[in-house]
């Protein structure tokens, strides 16, 4: 059954059929498309377009069509082109012409607009939430482990640091992630409902009711804009491709520091997998798919990208290309953040390599140099003389607090007792803005 033929005196075409058909990937978009159509109709009736019993009748039909499809006794299938027609074409069956009534006064385009804003509405608010799990466990394993630890620049180790400051540069960087999503949320709640193909209808409609009924913040100000913008699937991805790369930065450290080489962390048997042939492995895999689904996530934003660049106002087909990547992208980062959040929470941390590895990286090497500094040495002058002890103690295999002082002093006489006090990786976490890392 077609609903939009009338102009046609020949048939689609079965290829242009099922070229044409989006109900495989659109069907997701049910409960938004009636809940849409509920507010509709709704407003119709407000608005004396719609008779009270015309409303009951279109609104009873709709809610037993939701209610049928959530029970499984509904299933969405068959030659529609898309979740708007199977809905519509079902209506019509269970409650007869007055079904025909649900369009008047709405477009494909403003219908289709208003799905995709609900639902992404609605996934933003669900990623939103995940985030902040992830935050409160990234928070809970930093304060529970505040030991130290090697900084890197370059993957050289650099300085001391604690595990506690290290994994809450990923705190700041997942809030920043969650305020972007926030504000995404915000700028994209504004309902294309009453924009019709893209000018708008000659009925005296309520534009305010349904935006109220369907919980957004107002009408979309222009109506091509309305039916024709896909900026807010395009920011969300975009922020869900900023997270991506974060979650994709804190995998390759989980993956590093699970090797025997770094040797800092055990990953949880959850979260790993063996080898099929060598029974000693315990691989990252739930990490590694996460560094590899970013570039996943990146691609639908480059896709969305180049479909939208060279379109002229106001709706085209090609925009049926947005709910694939859309669907996609926040199925698959929301999918990471779970893993992510539960991979850390059965972590375990290796205090004791961790602390080796700072003894074995002469992190303290900064704070000796600072320590001639502030014995009046020039810090050019007094980086040298650090960089000298740091060779002469890979020759002689140890870390510069094992040095005596008889050996320091060989370099600068400026070296006395408290030399081993200034230089302690412990204490040196105590000293001015360095508090920031404990």
């Amino acid at each position: 059954m077609k609903l939009w033929g009338g102009r046609f005196k020949q048939g689609e075409s079965k290829l242009m059929e099922d070229f044409n058909s989006s109900l495989p990937f659109d069907k997701k978009l049910y409960y938004q498309d009636i809940i849409g159509s509920i507010a509709h109709v709704k407003m119709l009736c407000k608005c004396s377009i719609l008779k009270d019993e015309e409303e009951k009748a279109i609104v009873n039909g709709l809610k037993s069509i939701l209610q049928d499809i959530e029970s499984g006794s509904l299933s969405i299938q068959g030659e529609y082109e898309d979740i708007h027609s199977f809905v519509e074409i079902n209506l019509i069956q269970r409650i007869g012409d007055v079904g025909k009534k649900l369009h008047t006064a709405r477009s494909r385009n403003d219908q289709v607009a208003l799905d995709m804003r609900l639902y992404a509405k609605h996934k933003a608010i669900e990623i939103i939430d995940a985030v902040d799990i992830l935050l409160k466990n990234i928070k809970n394993l930093a304060h529970k482990n505040p030991v130290i630890m090697p900084g890197y620049t370059h993957l050289q180790r650099a300085q001391v640091i604690t595990f506690k400051h290290h994994m809450m540069a990923y705190y700041s960087m997942f809030y920043r992630d969650k305020k972007r999503l926030e504000n995404a949320l915000c700028i994209l709640n504004e309902n294309p409902l009453g924009c019709c193909a893209l000018a708008g209808t000659t009925y005296e409609t309520d534009r305010n009711f349904t935006t109220e009924q369907l919980g957004f913040k107002k009408p979309v100000d222009n109506f091509l804009d309305g039916v024709s913008d896909r900026d807010y699937i395009i920011e969300l991805i975009s922020n869900f491709s900023i997270s991506m790369m974060h979650l994709s930065r804190l995998s390759e450290e989980l993956i590093l520091w699970s090797t025997k080489e770094f040797d800092f962390i055990e990953i949880s048997d959850s979260f790993s997998t063996g080898s099929s042939i060598m029974p000693q492995k315990r691989n990252p895999d739930a990490a590694e798919l996460i560094r590899g689904k970013c570039g996943r996530v990146y691609g639908d934003l480059i896709s969305l990208l180049t479909t939208m660049k060279g379109l002229p106002l106001a709706y085209n087909k090609d925009m049926q290309e947005d709910k694939e990547p859309f669907f996609d992208a926040s199925d698959t980062f929301l999918k990471c953040i779970i893993i992510m959040t539960q991979m850390l929470e059965g972590l375990k941390i290796k205090e004791h390599n961790m602390y080796n590895a700072v003894k074995k990286g002469f992190l303290n090497a900064t704070e000796a140099a600072d320590y001639l500094v502030n014995k009046g040495v020039a810090f050019r002058d007094a980086h040298g003389i650090i960089g000298s002890i740091v060779m002469y103690c890979e020759e002689k295999n140890k870390a510069i607090e094992e040095l005596y002082l008889e050996e320091l002093q060989e370099f600068s006489y400026k070296f006395q007792d408290d030399i081993y006090e200034f230089i302690d990786y412990k204490s040196t976490l105590k000293k001015g803005a360095k508090k920031n890392l404990l």
